[in-house]
């Protein structure tokens, strides 16, 4: 018996239930454009280990660890559940026009009363079957002109006038088969891009003037205290406040551990809480967020179709005059009908279509699983195609979390250490570079005063200046003191070099054009990058180079034990984005890999942009991607996806081209008859859209067999 949970009856009634399954059935309107939506929040809740939706039949089957404690949790999640406003992904297939069960099975009963039922009920049950196919191909040529709808139409059309009843109801069932398969492969890959525009949460719990109570999601602001409880999704992006938590981060940037949070970690929307409770300082809130910003580049992404793509929708297009000039010509020879049949049944259209736009769907899904956002099919293709990676260094070959190791002022009587470095950091705190960060940060730690200044002028890849105490305060490197503002730095070169021999970073402070001081600051490269190098060399990357404004020193210490061709130091970002465009005139594919505001120039110049997930606003626009996960692992990874894509689109596009030639040859001299045309094409069509959708499944593994695309 079906049994109606107490927790769910409103919107969900449990029909069937096993130890560690329950099947739901809910209402058109429930999931009328929120399967996905259910999905995905189902899915992010502990002990759910699998979400299948079926829309038509209006089911939801939810696999978890069969606990009673995740059971309620699923329940009572359903209780106030309700689909948002979210844009679902363009679909490259009607669902009105989608085949039905139904309709599949009415052509194999009418391909099976062919043969062994009278004439009267088999012209009948050939006339039920193949009247949609009918009315379509006449509506298409009506409204659309000559479409593959009408090429079908036509020669199912002409086995019926010519009585040959099974030859029109067993293509009619390929044909419906085919469709059926096309249909649910188109409606897969748009659910897996579903998944991935993760909704809000209806609410937040927020602590004001200590008291904590619900609020909508839409009222959250910059600076509340947000508490968030194990089991529940976190609405915004920030800080930990308070507690400690273990959480679950898969679902935007792919990490399959759970990972533990404390006072003064980040914290991301649409990450949830698997264990223990947190409250955190709200930062990023609403359109801001990690989720909003992974909607609106997938939304992005799926409106930019890559030149292989737009090519094999032109010349599927195109094939179908092709198809209709051949057969119409090889009628006028033959007088043959039947190969005139045979012909009409062959089409290039679905698969080349079809297929690259699933598995461009595919693929995104896949990478952004990974944590790695990629702006559409051009930037996949681009991707694939590159021979030269070029680094910044700060926050992407190295942490980018610097610390202050010397602090030396030139006048300790008039500047002593503590007013010297209060001052900078007074001024650095309106910057957000790697830099700046540091020298803000051990401040605070010293509990140094505020010093106050007028505005802030940056001159980005240079340093920045403002006025103190009627004096002008210059910030920077040494090629901006020296080179642009004229300060001599030469009486204190001795120590200086001292300092950068280290391999220290050295931050110039002058008052006035006169030297004031010098802070140095020392990185350390991440753990992974030596062996992202090599994986990224496997995958015939031939020419890896950095490429930094840091000094001489500090950028060789960095580079030290990674295979890279070429160091660049003390580099502005117009340097940089000159760098790029020599590498582009000597012919290589570059990809430009970056974090920060300076490295917009090169972002853009370079043919496929890479940022960092803590890179500013203006790196992640001028990216084509975006890795989530602050690791450099997510490269081989992508350009192997990228690789495994375009191959993928390239090998069904060959496919589809010389296979139905093949066949259409074949008809032309009358050696297929139409229901084994039929055959053959709708069964290399199904081949090519099946390989298509596994596109979403290429893991990690992948980047040490990718081929390069040819």
């Amino acid at each position: 018996m079906p049994s109606r949970s107490n927790a769910a009856q409103r919107q969900f009634v449990v029909v069937h239930e096993l130890p560690r399954r329950l099947r739901l059935r809910t209402s058109a309107h429930a999931l009328n454009g929120g399967g996905g939506q259910l999905a995905a929040d189902l899915g992010a809740l502990p002990g759910v280990r699998s979400v299948r939706i079926n829309s038509r039949a209006r089911c939801a089957v939810v696999s978890y660890d069969g606990r009673a404690a995740t059971r309620a949790q699923i329940l009572d999640g359903l209780t106030s559940w309700r689909p948002r406003d979210t844009a679902a992904p363009p679909a490259d297939h009607d669902d009105d026009e989608a085949p039905s069960g139904g309709r599949l099975a009415l052509a194999a009963l009418a391909a099976l009363g062919a043969i062994v039922l009278p004439t009267p009920l088999r012209l009948m049950l050939t006339l039920a079957s193949t009247a949609p196919t009918l009315a379509k191909g006449g509506w298409t040529l009506a409204t659309r002109g000559v479409k593959v709808q009408v090429l079908d139409a036509v020669s199912i059309g002409v086995a019926v006038l010519r009585r040959e009843y099974f030859t029109a109801s067993a293509a009619q069932f390929l044909i419906e088969l085919s469709e059926y398969i096309e249909a649910s492969t188109g409606r897969r890959s748009d659910e897996l891009i579903r998944n991935l525009l993760r909704p809000n949460p209806a609410s937040a719990m927020v602590e004001r003037d200590g008291v904590v109570t619900a609020i909508p999601f839409a009222e959250l602001l910059a600076g509340d205290r947000v508490h968030v409880n194990a089991g529940e999704l976190v609405p915004a992006d920030g800080t930990v406040a308070d507690g400690g938590a273990t959480v679950n981060q898969s679902s935007v940037t792919g990490e399959s551990l759970p990972i533990p949070k404390e006072a003064g970690d980040p914290l991301l929307s649409g990450t949830v809480l698997e264990e223990g409770r947190l409250v955190f300082i709200a930062e990023r809130v609403g359109d801001a967020t990690t989720t909003a910003r992974i909607s609106h580049f997938i939304r992005e992404a799926l409106g930019r179709r890559g030149t292989t793509q737009r090519l094999a929708e032109t010349l599927a297009d195109r094939r179908v005059w092709i198809s209709l000039g051949s057969g119409a010509a090889v009628y006028a020879l033959t007088r043959d009908a039947r190969r005139l049949e045979s012909m009409f049944l062959v089409d290039y259209s679905c698969a080349i279509k079809l297929g690259s736009a699933v598995t461009v769907k595919a693929a995104l899904y896949g990478c952004a699983r990974r944590g790695i956002l990629v702006k559409g099919g051009g930037a996949l293709e681009t991707l694939a195609d590159i021979d030269t990676m070029v680094f910044d260094k700060t926050g992407t070959l190295s942490h980018g979390e610097l610390e202050v190791t010397d602090t030396l002022t030139y006048d300790p009587q008039l500047w002593p250490r503590a007013r010297f470095l209060a001052t900078i950091a007074s001024v650095e705190e309106h910057s957000t570079h790697p830099v700046a960060k540091a020298v803000v940060r051990l401040a605070r730690a010293e509990a140094m005063v505020h010093i106050g200044h007028e505005e802030v002028d940056f001159f980005i890849g240079h340093g920045l200046s403002t006025r103190i105490d009627d004096g002008l305060l210059r910030i920077g490197s040494r090629h901006y003191l020296v080179d642009h503002e004229q300060v001599q730095l030469a009486p204190y070169d001795a120590a200086l070099a001292a300092l950068e021999q280290d391999g220290k970073t050295l931050l110039h402070v002058a008052l006035d054009g006169k030297p004031l001081g010098v802070i140095a600051l020392r990185d350390r490269p991440r753990e992974e990058a030596a062996a992202t190098l090599r994986k990224l060399r496997g995958l015939g990357i031939r020419r890896l180079v950095m490429v930094t404004g840091d000094q001489r020193q500090a950028a060789l210490r960095v580079a030290a034990g990674l295979d890279l061709d070429e160091v660049i130091y003390e580099a502005d970002p117009e340097r940089k984005a000159s760098v790029l465009r020599d590498l582009k005139q000597d012919g290589h594919r570059v990809a430009f890999v970056g974090d920060g505001v300076n490295d917009g120039p090169a972002l853009m110049t370079a043919d496929i942009g890479i940022a960092m997930p803590q890179a500013a606003d203006i790196a992640r626009a001028s990216a084509d991607v975006v890795l989530l996960d602050d690791r450099l692992d997510g490269l081989p990874d992508a350009v192997a996806a990228a690789r495994s894509a375009v191959t993928r689109i390239q090998r069904g596009f060959k496919t589809a081209i010389g296979v139905n030639t093949a066949i259409m040859a074949g008809a032309s001299f009358g050696w297929l008859p139409p229901v084994l045309s039929s055959l053959l094409h709708n069964g290399t069509t199904i081949g090519i859209l099946l390989d298509a959708i596994t596109a979403a499944d290429v893991g990690t593994q992948s980047s040490k067999k990718a081929e390069v695309p040819r």
